[in-house]
């Protein structure tokens, strides 16, 4: 017996600070259903590094010192940046939130922050970009989200010798985390002090500390104070949610789960070898191949594809945050634009099967997703099944209707013990998303 006591609290020494724990607020766990709700985002990567138009890691691609990176200081001028406008393209397609880069890996800071220098409010165009969007977004009555990265390319007191990246920077000195601990901690209390309500943080970069995804061991070579930091942000703003791309199960004071360029479930990135959990879900992706600006990749997704991957997080109970990096002189491309304005046309017509709906009715098939909300089930065929007929499994009340979504052509099924059989032949078949609605009792 004191064999196994010892070894328990042995093993509770080893448990990092953030496995301490939590139990959210009231405001926070309403936060988490409306978050659910909302289905599809957009995720704005942009600042100084916009101008070398090779997209937001270039500084570390290209092995640029920091001392010459940040001469952009002295490029970056949005002048053509009008909050109103990106609002507007975000609500045109349908999009129900945003997250907005604050701060990327190269430390450059979108805000007039006090508590550094390389910021946007020293650059030609002098102004403070996230207040704008922040007042816009209020205005709008869109909520919004910061983006927020952990680790840090050029500061001296970030803990630079053990990380992954950034090691080409030039820097000489010696990491201090409790100094870049208290400057996190600031600048995150400016955030969520002086720009209106903050509807999450969205925070990045701590696999820069840890083995690469996929290794058996991807603990963190540094302690990041989590349960300092988060629940600084949850005493400033209760209802605020916390998510964090590590890649990895979510840490105690987390309010919801991202993957990165996959679906949960799915690996196709290789960074997600984590699982889905119970909380609410959210994956993020580009619309070429580059989160930043990058004035050569054509390399743009098509619009059904787009929609589709919408739909299939939908089936799995995941938000979508569909990303656009604008130039740097503050406009959005119109490759993005266009592509924005026709997935906004198809949620017009459709947007009853996503938003609000909540996924994992049953498994994802190779033909589709299920989605539901209330009384009715949206069944999303996106691949012309082999067979004459679908198999749905997880509708527990009795089935009264079944037709096409705004259509409302009659559809014939069969409901049985083992499931619902729905016979395809006389679908009105459509290229992007074929849309059955099952009423229910």
């Amino acid at each position: 017996m004191k064999l196994v006591t010892f070894f328990f609290f042995a093993c509770l020494l080893q448990l990092p600070a953030t496995a301490q724990s939590y139990t959210p607020a009231p405001e926070n766990l309403a936060a988490r259903q409306q978050f659910q709700d909302l289905k599809f985002g957009m995720f704005i990567h942009w600042g100084a590094f916009s101008v070398l138009g090779e997209g937001e890691w270039v500084m570390n691609e290209r092995k640029i010192r920091i001392q010459d990176y940040k001469r952009l200081l002295g490029f970056f001028n949005p002048i053509d940046f009008d909050a109103a406008r990106w609002v507007a393209a975000a609500k045109n397609a349908g999009m129900q939130y945003i997250t907005f880069i604050t701060r990327h890996h190269d430390g450059f800071s979108n805000w007039d922050t006090k508590a550094s220098d390389w910021k946007i409010t020293n650059t030609p165009y002098g102004k403070d970009a996230f207040k704008q969007l922040a007042d816009e977004c209020h205005r709008q009555e869109m909520p919004l989200f910061v983006y927020y990265s952990l680790l840090d390319w050029g500061r001296e007191d970030y803990p630079h010798e053990t990380g992954r990246t950034g090691q080409t920077a030039g820097r000489t000195g010696k990491g201090n985390y409790t100094a870049y601990l208290q400057f996190m901690k600031d600048q995150l209390t400016e955030l969520l002090t002086n720009y209106g309500a903050i509807a999450g943080v969205w925070f990045d970069g701590h696999w820069d500390q840890t083995a690469p995804e996929g290794a058996a061991d991807r603990s963190s070579r540094i302690d990041w104070h989590y349960d300092e930091i988060y629940s600084l942000i949850h005493r400033l703003q209760p209802q605020c949610l916390i998510g964090n791309n590590h890649h990895l199960t979510p840490f105690a004071g987390e309010d919801f789960q991202m993957f990165e360029r996959d679906l949960p479930g799915e690996n196709k990135s290789g960074l997600s070898f984590q699982q889905a959990s119970q909380l609410p879900l959210e994956t993020c992706e580009t619309m070429n191949d580059s989160w930043g600006f990058n004035i050569s990749d054509r390399k743009y997704k098509s619009t059904k594809r787009l929609i589709q991957y919408l739909v299939s997080a939908a089936g799995r109970n995941a938000n979508f945050l569909l990303n656009i990096g604008p130039m740097p002189n503050g406009k959005i491309q119109p490759e993005f634009t266009d592509t924005l304005q026709a997935m906004g046309q198809w949620l017009k017509q459709n947007g009853q099967s996503i938003y609000g709906t909540r996924g994992n009715i049953m498994s994802p098939q190779n033909w589709g997703v299920v989605t539901s909300k209330g009384k009715s089930v949206y069944v999303h065929i996106l691949n012309k099944p082999g067979a004459s007929y679908i198999i749905i499994t997880g509708i527990k009340n009795k089935v009264t209707g079944s037709a096409m979504l705004n259509t409302g052509k009659a559809v014939r099924i069969s409901q049985q013990h083992g499931g619902l059989f729905l016979y395809t032949d006389g679908l009105e078949w459509n290229d992007i998303d074929t849309i059955v609605e099952l009423k229910t009792e």
